[in-house]
C-alpha cells in the first residue's frame, strides 16, 4: 500500500493560500460540508487524471470517489506545505497505482491481428470518455485535458509507476522532485522512468502523433464534418461501397471488452459483410454523431425485423479513423 503526505512543495513564504486554509480549518472542525464544498471543484480534473492512468471511465469514477474519502480519512495530515490541488493529486495517483497493483488485467493483453497476420496488444478495458453537455461548466477544462484516445491508448503500455511518472511530468508539468517525493521514488529513477516512458509511447503512438498536449475544444473542423457526414450517409444508406472509398487503408478496427483487432480496410469490409451489414438484423441503421474524448465519433443503432425502435448496435466506428 503506497502512503502519501504533503511534504514536496512548499509555497513562498507568508499566509495559506485561501483553499488551503479553509481546507485546514474544515478538518480540525470536522466540517464535512464545508470540506465537500473545497474538493468539489477539483472533482473533474480528478477524474480526467484517474482516467488517464486507467483508460476505465467507470473505474476512474470509482477512483476520484476514493480519493476524496482518503483525503477525508488522511485530512489531520495537510498541513498546507503543498497546495490543496496537487495534494489532492498525490492521492488521486496513488490510489490508481494502488487499484492497479491489484488488478492485473490492466495490463494490455496479446491479440491477434486479424487481416495482417501476427500478434499484437489490446487494450480490452478501454472505454471512451462521453462528451459533456454545453452546459456543463466543466467542459471547457475538459476540453484542455489530454485524454485523446492514442494517448490514452499508448500510455496504457507503460507499468503504472512510469505511466504515473509521465502523466505527473508531461501532462500536469510537475517538477522531478515533485515526482519523485509524490511518488517515493528518487530524482534519478523518476528521471530515468520519465526516459523509458516516452520512449515507449513513441513505439505506440500513431505517426505524427508524438506531441500528446491534446486538442483545444471539442469542437469539429469543417472537414470533420463532411467525413463524419458522408460517413452517417454511407451507413444509414447501408452503401458498403461509399464506406469503403471514406475508410483509410491501414484502418484497425477493435471493440474492447471483446478480444480481437482486424487491421485493413479490406479485411475490416470483408468482416462488416460476413456479420450481416445491411441485411437481416443489420438492415436498417440509424447513426448519431457526437463525440469521445474529443474526437469526433458515430454511435450506430440497428432495428431488428419487426421491432418498434432502434437499439444500440454493437460495432461502431471512430471517425478519426477514416480517412
Amino acid at each position: 500500500m503506497t502512503t502519501i503526505d504533503d511534504r514536496p512543495e512548499r509555497p513562498p513564504a507568508g499566509l495559506l493560500g485561501a483553499d488551503e486554509a479553509d481546507f485546514i480549518a474544515a478538518a480540525r472542525t470536522d466540517d464535512t460540508a464545508r470540506f465537500a464544498v473545497l474538493t468539489e471543484r477539483f472533482r473533474r480534473d480528478l477524474l480526467a487524471h484517474c482516467y488517464r492512468m486507467l483508460a476505465s471511465y467507470d473505474d476512474a469514477q470509482d477512483l476520484t470517489q476514493e480519493t476524496l474519502l482518503r483525503a477525508w480519512s488522511r485530512r489531520d495530515s495537510f498541513q498546507g506545505r503543498a497546495s490543496l490541488r496537487t495534494w489532492l493529486f498525490r492521492i488521486a495517483t496513488n490510489v490508481c497505482l494502488d487499484f492497479l497493483e491489484k488488478r492485473r488485467d490492466r495490463t494490455p493483453v496479446p491479440i491477434e491481428l486479424q487481416g495482417a497476420g501476427g500478434r499484437g496488444t489490446e487494450v480490452l478495458h478501454l472505454q471512451p470518455w462521453p462528451r459533456s453537455g454545453p452546459e456543463d461548466p466543466y467542459e471547457q477544462t475538459v476540453a484542455r485535458e489530454t485524454i485523446e484516445l492514442a494517448f490514452i491508448v499508448a500510455v496504457q503500455h507503460l507499468p503504472p509507476r512510469q505511466r504515473a511518472v509521465l502523466i505527473l511530468r508531461d501532462v500536469l508539468g510537475w517538477s522531478g522532485q515533485q515526482t519523485a517525493d509524490a511518488l517515493d521514488l528518487t530524482l534519478a529513477s523518476t528521471t530515468s522512468a520519465l526516459q523509458r516512458a516516452r520512449a515507449t509511447m513513441r513505439t505506440h503512438l500513431p505517426p505524427g502523433r508524438l506531441d500528446w498536449n491534446g486538442r483545444t475544444g471539442h469542437g469539429l473542423t469543417a472537414d470533420e464534418q463532411r467525413l463524419v457526414s458522408a460517413y452517417v450517409r454511407a451507413t444509414q444508406d447501408l452503401d458498403i461501397d461509399g464506406l469503403r472509398v471514406l475508410l483509410r487503408e491501414d484502418l484497425r478496427f477493435a471493440m474492447p471488452p471483446q478480444p480481437g483487432t482486424w487491421v485493413g480496410r479490406d479485411e475490416i469490409v470483408a468482416d462488416w459483410l460476413a456479420q450481416g451489414f445491411g441485411t437481416g438484423e443489420l438492415a436498417d441503421v440509424s447513426c448519431l454523431t457526437t463525440t469521445a474524448n474529443g474526437q469526433p465519433a458515430v454511435a450506430a443503432y440497428r432495428r431488428r425485423p419487426g421491432a418498434r425502435r432502434h437499439e444500440a448496435l454493437s460495432w461502431t466506428c471512430s471517425a478519426s479513423r477514416a480517412a
